[in-house]
C-alpha cells in the first residue's frame, strides 16, 4: 500500500503553478504577470511590444459611411496583422514592419460598378496605445486603439 499523500505537496504545487501562470495567490499576494496579460502589457509600449489584440471605435473625420458604431479590431502577430472595423465581415489583412514602426493593412474589393473599391489602414505606436487611420474613397476616419482589457476572473465568477 502507498503512504498517504501529504496536502501540503498539493498546496506548494498549485501555488508554483499560480506563480507560473501569473495569478493571484491566495493569501493576497500577486505574482508576476504572465506575458500577455493585461498586467504585463501596461509595462510594454506599444511600441516594444506591438503583437496581440488592439480595440478602439472609429471617429469619422470626413465623408460619409464609416464604420462608427462599433468596436473596431486590430491583431498583430509576428509576420501578419488584421483590421477589422466595427468587428465586421470586411478584414483588411497586412504584414507587420516592427523595425520601421509601420503597420499597414488593406482590402481591395470591387463595387456594384465593377470598379476597384480599396479600404486601407495605417497605424504607429504612441506611448501604450496605436493611432490609426482608416480610409475608403468615400470614409476616413481615425481611431486609438488599447489592449483589451481582461475580466476573466469576473467572467468566471459571473459578476
Amino acid at each position: 500500500m502507498f503512504p498517504p499523500r501529504h496536502r501540503s505537496g498539493a498546496r506548494t504545487r498549485h501555488m508554483l503553478l499560480a506563480l507560473l501562470c501569473g495569478m493571484v495567490l491566495p493569501c493576497g499576494l500577486a505574482a508576476f504577470p504572465a506575458p500577455g496579460s493585461a498586467a504585463y502589457a501596461a509595462d510594454a509600449s506599444a511600441a516594444d511590444d506591438p503583437y496581440g489584440d488592439w480595440v478602439g471605435t472609429l471617429v469619422q473625420d470626413m465623408g460619409t459611411d464609416c464604420p462608427v458604431n462599433g468596436t473596431s479590431l486590430m491583431q498583430i502577430e509576428t509576420h501578419k496583422m488584421i483590421f477589422v472595423p466595427e468587428t465586421g465581415s470586411l478584414i483588411l489583412r497586412g504584414v507587420p514592419d516592427k523595425a520601421k514602426q509601420h503597420y499597414h493593412a488593406q482590402l481591395v474589393m470591387k463595387d456594384a460598378k465593377n470598379q476597384t473599391l480599396p479600404l486601407v489602414f495605417e497605424a504607429r505606436p504612441v506611448g501604450d496605445t496605436f493611432e490609426g487611420v482608416y480610409g475608403t474613397p468615400e470614409c476616413r476616419a481615425h481611431v486609438t486603439l488599447r489592449r483589451p482589457t481582461s475580466h476573466a476572473l469576473h467572467n468566471f465568477l459571473g459578476r
